[in-house]
């Protein structure tokens, strides 16, 4: 990494060994959330008072671009962890803080974002998928998430914004795995990354009480957490495209000399593109400034599709070929899942030019 983030030597080599196993489906993905947590992952950018390392919301970035650079499966699954909790210390609800944090740091609960929806829905891409109507003092909840990460079947919250029937503002809410009408279903049938617990969520008539709120106002509070989320997203491009650049330099360094200078120039504009994103969230430029932002990530998935298509022209024919060309085939199929996390690159470029004409 050109800021470098050092995994723990144990959790690098378990992770080395699993990747094949976690894209596959072969290495159970109950093993990730635990593996992360006893690396101390998860406490990444988490005050040291709150049970965390220390640091900021970049050195986050890092740690998953650290993991991304060996299985984004992994990588995508500490990235539901650590936005899970980046929503526990914006929410003013201290005391839901205080309860759950420690048990998302150890790793014995997985967290889930289940916030894409919402995402999409703050930049007037899609309606809201769930929806309450009050009884008594709390709700009912009815609806569906289609596509959520890292919902560990032992154990998982999930965040969620919904909508009132009432007509009020949408909230943000926390579900949990135990909760009666919550059903999650089998692990999406995925290409790849399948050890992830990726799956649906469905809700009926499911009841919570206001003590779940982490937010009374969706769309206020959403545009304070969306430059956390889209740059903790950004890690998973980092440290794929790191990975592949080191495998298309060291290729192009014993006899495909002519792909250096690509290399080189790729790497410049990964360098430039990082100091970009650290500069944004120290400053908080992107709170003001949220196209910045969206163009950073689509500028990484640029990144990432060209170091991989590196490495593949450094390689060579040998990168075809199943034996030889693993590693190789399983970093294409990670690349090809960057453009679609959402907000997906073409949900940002929809939201740029919505923005743009706003401005």
């Amino acid at each position: 990494m050109s800021a470098g983030f050092a995994l723990p030597p144990a959790f690098r080599d378990w992770i080395v060994g699993a990747a094949h196993g976690l894209d596959s489906g072969e290495t159970p993905a109950a093993e990730v959330v635990p593996q992360l947590a006893v690396a101390g992952l998860p406490g990444v950018g988490v005050a040291e008072a709150l049970g965390g390392s220390g640091g900021e919301t970049f050195d986050a970035v890092q740690a998953i671009a650290a993991v991304a650079r060996e299985s984004l499966a992994a990588a995508f699954m500490l990235w539901g962890q650590r936005s899970y909790i980046e929503y526990l210390l914006q929410t003013p609800n201290r005391p839901l803080l205080a309860r759950h944090l420690p048990d998302l740091l150890s790793g014995r609960v997985a967290g889930a974002s289940g916030l894409s929806n919402a995402m999409k829905s703050l930049a007037g891409l899609e309606a809201l998928q769930i929806r309450a109507r009050r009884e008594g003092d709390g709700f009912i909840l009815n609806g569906k998430l289609p596509w959520v990460t890292n919902l560990r079947p032992a154990g998982f919250h999930v965040a969620a914004a919904i909508e009132r029937e009432d007509g009020g503002p949408a909230f943000v809410a926390f579900l949990a795995s135990g909760d009666e009408g919550l059903v999650r279903s089998a692990d999406l049938d995925t290409m790849g990354m399948r050890s992830s617990d990726t799956a649906a969520l469905s809700f009926t008539e499911v009841r919570i009480d206001e003590t779940r709120i982490l937010a009374t106002d969706a769309d206020q509070w959403l545009t304070q957490v969306k430059p956390a989320f889209i740059a903790l997203q950004c890690g998973l491009s980092i440290g794929l495209a790191h990975r592949a650049l080191d495998e298309a330099a060291e290729r192009a360094a014993v006899g495909r000399s002519a792909s250096g200078a690509a290399v080189r120039a790729v790497r410049e504009r990964l360098r430039q593109a990082e100091a970009q994103l650290a500069t944004g969230l120290r400053q908080r430029l992107f709170e003001r400034d949220a196209a910045a932002l969206f163009e950073l990530r689509i500028e990484l998935a640029s990144i990432v599709a060209d170091a991989v298509a590196l490495e593949l022209q450094t390689t060579g024919g040998r990168a075809y070929l199943s034996s030889a060309g693993r590693d190789f085939g399983r970093r294409w199929r990670e690349a090809a899942f960057i453009p679609l996390v959402t907000p997906s690159l073409t949900q940002m470029q929809a939201a740029l030019v919505q923005l743009r004409q706003a401005a």
